[in-house]
C-alpha cells in the first residue's frame, strides 16, 4: 500500500484533480473548466449536476495516470464556497441551478433584514455579515422561487449543501449527508462559538433543519466512495473551504500568520489563535479550521474578483488570449498612467461591502491601451489586498510582517513584485503554489496517519521565492489615492 493521496479542488470557474505523495509532490492531475450562467444582472448560476460529473472525470483522469492507482488511499476535498445546492433526497437531482457565492440576487432581502435590526445578532452568532455573498439567503430565494420547494423542505424531502456536500452526496451514492465546520461557518446558520446550527437563524432565515448536513472536523470520516471513481473505494478523509484548505496547505498554524489566495477571487486569512476576533473594520470573523473538535479561528478579507477579471479581459474584451499573457503587458509600461480598474462586476466584498458597487475603468486617454487595461486589472489584486491588510491591522493591533501567497495568479512575477509594493510588506510563494489542493491532502492524510500532528506537516512548507517592497513610500501612497478616488466612482447612488 501507498501514502498517496487523491485530492479535489472544485474552484468557481473549474475542478481539478491532483494526487499528492506525501511530501507533497504532485504525481498527477487533470482540470476542466465547466459552463458559467448569468441569467440576470448580478445572478451567478452552475449546474450542479455538471460539476459533479466534471469533478468525478477530473479524478478518473487523474488516477489513470498513475502506474499503481491503489497507491491512493484516500480522498480530500476542498470546494468554492457559500455555493447553494438544494437537491431531492430521493431523486439526488437539484431542484433547481446552484446559486454561486458571487450572485447578489439577495441583496435586498439582506438590506431588509439589516434595516430590521437582524445584523448584530447575526454578527455576534457567526462573525459574518448580512451579505448575499453567503448561503442563507440563497436556500431561502430557492425555497420561495421554485413551485413546491417550500413545502417538499418542510416534509424533509430536501437537502442543502455547499459545494462539498454535493460531491459527498454523489460520491457515497447518496449515504452521507454532511458538511465540514469551515464550510457550515459560511452559510449564516452556523454559530461559531457553539459550534452547532443555530435555531434562531434558522428560523430568522426560514430555513427547514432538516434540510442541512452533519457538521465534522475538518479532518475525520465522511464516508467511502462507491460513485464516481470507476468502482476504486476510497475513504472521503478531509474536507474544507477552498480558502481554510490553503491555509492548512501554506502552514498558516499560529497566530500571527497570513495567507492570501488568488484565484477567482482574492481572500486573505490571518490566523487569530483559539479565540474568535470581533471585526470592527468589516472583516469577517471564521474559522481557520477545526480538529479533534477544536476550533482555531481567523480573521477574513474576501475580494469578489481577482483572477476573474483577467478572465473577463480574455473573454469578454477579447485583449488577450492568454491569462500569463498580462505578465509582459504590465511590465512594458513604466507606471500605470493613472488608469484604474475597479473590478465590482457583482459588488464589492471586504472592507467595503457595497453589494449594488458596479465595474468601471477610468483614468483613460486617447493613448489607453491594452496594455494599461490590462496591467490596471492586476494592480486591483493589489490595491484591494492592501484594503484588506489595513483592515486586519486595525483589528488585529499587530501588522503581519510577512504574506505567504498561493493561486493560479501568483505565478506572474511582476504581479508578486507589485503585490509587495503596493502592500509595503515581504511575500513569499511556495513551491508547491496550489496550496489549495495541498490543504485537502493534508487534511485527509492527518486523518489517515500520513501525518501525526501539524508540526509534522508545516515541516514539509518549503519557499520558492520571497519579494521585498521596493516601490518609494510617496509612489505607493499616490496610486493607493487613485484607487480610493476610483472605489467612489463604483458605488452607485
Amino acid at each position: 500500500m501507498g501514502n498517496h493521496i487523491l485530492a479535489i479542488d472544485q474552484g468557481t470557474t473549474s475542478s481539478r484533480a491532483i494526487v499528492f505523495s506525501a511530501e507533497g509532490r504532485a504525481l498527477a492531475s487533470a482540470q476542466s473548466e465547466f459552463e458559467q450562467h448569468f441569467p440576470n444582472d448580478g445572478w451567478v448560476e452552475h449546474d450542479a449536476e455538471q460539476i459533479w460529473q466534471v469533478t468525478a472525470k477530473v479524478c478518473r483522469d487523474a488516477l489513470a495516470e498513475l502506474d499503481d492507482p491503489s497507491s491512493v488511499i484516500g480522498l480530500g476535498i476542498t470546494n468554492q464556497r457559500e455555493t447553494t445546492v438544494v437537491w431531492d433526497r430521493t431523486t439526488g437531482k437539484p431542484i433547481c441551478r446552484a446559486i454561486v457565492w458571487q450572485d447578489r440576487r439577495t441583496a435586498e432581502t439582506c438590506r431588509t433584514l439589516k434595516a430590521e435590526g437582524h445584523e448584530d445578532t447575526v454578527r455576534q452568532r457567526t462573525g459574518l455579515l448580512l451579505d448575499p455573498y453567503f448561503s442563507a439567503t440563497k436556500i431561502a430565494w430557492m425555497l420561495d422561487n421554485v413551485k413546491g420547494a417550500r413545502e417538499r423542505a418542510e416534509h424533509g424531502e430536501l437537502a442543502f449543501g455547499t459545494i462539498d456536500s454535493w460531491l459527498i452526496w454523489n460520491f457515497t451514492g447518496g449515504k452521507v449527508h454532511a458538511s465540514d465546520a469551515t464550510n457550515a461557518a459560511r452559510t449564516l446558520l452556523f454559530n461559531i462559538h457553539q459550534q452547532c446550527w443555530d435555531d434562531e437563524l434558522l428560523d430568522l432565515f426560514n430555513i427547514p433543519k432538516s434540510m442541512l448536513p452533519e457538521v465534522l472536523d475538518c479532518a475525520a470520516e465522511f464516508g467511502t466512495t462507491t460513485d464516481g471513481l470507476n468502482g476504486l473505494a476510497l475513504p472521503i478523509a478531509g474536507v474544507a473551504g477552498d480558502q481554510h484548505a490553503a491555509m492548512i496547505g501554506q502552514a498558516c498554524f499560529s497566530p500571527g500568520m497570513i495567507k492570501s489566495t488568488y484565484g477567482t477571487g482574492c481572500f486573505a486569512l490571518l490566523h487569530t489563535g483559539d479565540k474568535p476576533i470581533a471585526s470592527e473594520h468589516r472583516l469577517l470573523t471564521t474559522l481557520a479550521y477545526r480538529l479533534n473538535g477544536k476550533p482555531q479561528y481567523a480573521l477574513e478579507g474576501s475580494i469578489f474578483i481577482a483572477g476573474a477579471a483577467v478572465q473577463w479581459l480574455r473573454d469578454k474584451l477579447g485583449i488577450i488570449e492568454q491569462a500569463a499573457e498580462t505578465e509582459a503587458l504590465a511590465e512594458s509600461l513604466d507606471s500605470n498612467h493613472g488608469v484604474y480598474l475597479v473590478p465590482a462586476f457583482t459588488g464589492l466584498g471586504a472592507p467595503h461591502w457595497e453589494p449594488d458597487a458596479r465595474a468601471l475603468i477610468c483614468g483613460m486617454t486617447r493613448n489607453t491601451g491594452r496594455a494599461e487595461i490590462a496591467r490596471a486589472a492586476l494592480e486591483a489584486v493589489c490595491y484591494q489586498t492592501h484594503d484588506l491588510l489595513e483592515a486586519m491591522t486595525a483589528d488585529a493591533g499587530k501588522r503581519p510582517d510577512t504574506l505567504r501567497v498561493d493561486g493560479g495568479m501568483i505565478a506572474n512575477n511582476w504581479l508578486m513584485q507589485t503585490l509587495s509594493d503596493v502592500t509595503d510588506i515581504c511575500a513569499e510563494r511556495p513551491e508547491m503554489i496550489e496550496t489549495t489542493a495541498l490543504g485537502a491532502a493534508r487534511l485527509a492524510g492527518l486523518q489517515l496517519g500520513v501525518f501525526s500532528s501539524l508540526d509534522d506537516i508545516a515541516s514539509s512548507w518549503a519557499l520558492e521565492r520571497r519579494t521585498e517592497p521596493a516601490m518609494a513610500g510617496d509612489t505607493r501612497e499616490t496610486m493607493i489615492k487613485g484607487w480610493h478616488k476610483a472605489i467612489k466612482r463604483s458605488l452607485l447612488d
